[in-house]
């Protein structure tokens, strides 16, 4: 079940950094009206921030995975 949950989170994390890398040319494309009324809105950082920190915080948790992976064998 530990490596279900964790295999999830990898995904998830893909996901998001995915979705961190993508956001600044949406919203630089779409103007302020589109992001006004959005999660963090109605400031472009505050968007900004809502949309991109939990990218951020999936590639940490990659890199944390990669840097304290288990050997083969064990």
């Amino acid at each position: 079940m530990r490596k279900v949950g964790k295999v999830f989170l990898i995904i998830l994390s893909v996901y998001l950094i995915g979705r961190a890398l993508v956001e600044p040319f949406v919203l630089a494309n779409e103007g302020q009206a589109s992001y006004r009324n959005d999660w963090g809105g109605p400031t472009l950082v505050g968007v900004a921030a809502v949309h991109m920190i939990p990218g951020i915080l999936g590639a940490v948790y990659l890199v944390y995975l990669w840097r304290h992976r288990q050997p083969k064998g064990k």
